[in-house]
């Protein structure tokens, strides 16, 4: 299924990068007119459509053809790829035979979207084996794993990672995140969020005002934000337990939960349900969810308001939602996982702890130094302006597209 995007130019970004913009424009010169396909699992709900809704109109905007489809596939489909998601992050799941085959039978089926592209990029495990199904030695081939694979289930690996032999270059957030055995073929550049996008773009007053008021958040007390999908790497009960230890300390404190219910993630429902039941009936604790009508304006409303943003994930592939708070002068407190250890710098945009103690102290040394919020807040924004928005993650490709037509 192809999904329709709006039109990007990449001049929109000049005020932002400058002159960066025509360095982007000249690399892309030896790529015009070819023809990029990117392959994920949904079109809604999670970082890796989040990037592609932004970054296939701004290829095209430099001149490539880029297009962008999602594979078809049953929700009992899904529920396996969250194994693979799990196991390949080092989980102790089994997959039975009739699964491995059930995944297989499904990626033959979506063979029909690779068309007369001369790039593929197959996004995270979901749709990973249509490739061997597909035989071309005319495409070039490149796996984008958005997910850890440092540690990974050895048994799953060994049998996953059979669908990849096709493949020229296997892109990670992480050079850490590299698979032994694959090094040579691997390398690694982090993903990005878009600063012109609904979620990042400057909002007035009177619109984040009103988004809380509606979701009866009190913009007069300090507010603690957690923006995560239901899933057990994101260890939300440790965020509501930190809220819990500097609510001891500062009575009036809030914790927002944000989060958008993937359609490729069957799981999340089980885990919402937990983390509902853990927060019990604390009335300062708040859902904001899509449940709840809460979409992307939503989201960057809540973040703007936010005073300190907290991350509790125990595994992360990147962490985007840390980029998101920077950007919007927002210091963040994270266990120190992942990409978030490359986004945080301790003591200058924000701080890392693994303690729940530890996380809470930071918090509350936060809410109470306003200097100290305004200061890091100004740092975390030019570390996501260097490094980590839309347009550095689009010259990564172009660079990855030329080495790999030479």
């Amino acid at each position: 299924m192809d999904v329709k995007l709006r039109e990007r130019s990449i001049e929109e970004y000049r005020p932002i990068i400058h002159n960066e913009v025509d360095t982007i424009r000249k690399l892309a010169e030896p790529l015009k007119g070819m023809k990029i396909l990117h392959v994920n699992a949904t079109a809604y709900g999670g970082g890796v459509a989040e990037i592609l809704h932004n970054l296939v109109p701004l290829m095209k905007s430099v001149g490539l053809d880029a297009k962008w489809r999602v594979i078809e596939a049953p929700d009992e489909f899904f529920n396996v790829t969250k194994k693979f998601h799990n196991t390949l992050q080092g989980a102790e799941i089994e997959i039975s035979d009739e699964e491995w085959d059930f995944y297989e039978k499904v990626c033959q089926e979506n063979i029909g979207l690779i068309q007369d592209e001369e790039v593929i990029v197959i996004h995270d495990p979901q749709p990973a084996a249509v490739r061997k199904y597909v035989d071309s030695n005319d495409k070039k081939w490149i796996w984008r794993c958005h997910i850890d694979l440092s540690t990974p289930n050895k048994k799953i690996w060994e049998r996953f990672s059979h669908y990849l032999k096709g493949y020229d270059k296997l892109v990670f957030h992480l050079e850490e995140y590299f698979p032994e055995d694959w090094k040579e073929k691997s390398i690694a550049f982090p993903p990005s969020i878009d600063p012109l996008s609904e979620k990042n773009r400057d909002l007035d007053e009177d619109t984040i005002k009103s988004v809380l008021e509606r979701l009866e958040i009190d913009s007069t007390r300090p507010l603690i934000t957690v923006v995560a999908r239901f899933d057990p790497w994101k260890d939300l009960f440790s965020a509501i337990d930190v809220y819990r230890l500097v609510k001891k300390e500062i009575p009036e404190v809030q914790l927002a939960i944000v989060s958008a219910m993937a359609t490729d993630d069957p799981e999340g429902w089980f885990f919402y349900e937990k983390v509902l039941r853990y927060a019990g009936i604390d009335e300062d604790i708040k859902f904001c969810t899509n449940l709840k009508g809460v979409g992307n304006i939503e989201v960057n409303a809540i973040q703007r308001a936010t005073t300190v943003a907290l991350h509790t994930a125990t595994r992360e592939g990147f962490g985007l939602v840390i980029s998101e708070a920077l950007y919007k002068k927002v210091p963040v407190v994270a266990r120190p996982v992942g990409g978030v250890k490359i986004q945080v710098k301790h003591g200058e945009n924000g701080y890392l702890a693994w303690e729940k103690e530890k996380l809470a102290e930071y918090v509350i040394k936060l809410i109470k130094d306003e200097e100290l919020r305004k200061r890091m807040g100004e740092n975390g924004k030019k570390t996501v302006v260097e490094n980590f928005i839309i347009t550095v993650h689009l010259k990564n490709y172009l660079k990855t597209f030329l080495d790999l037509l030479r």
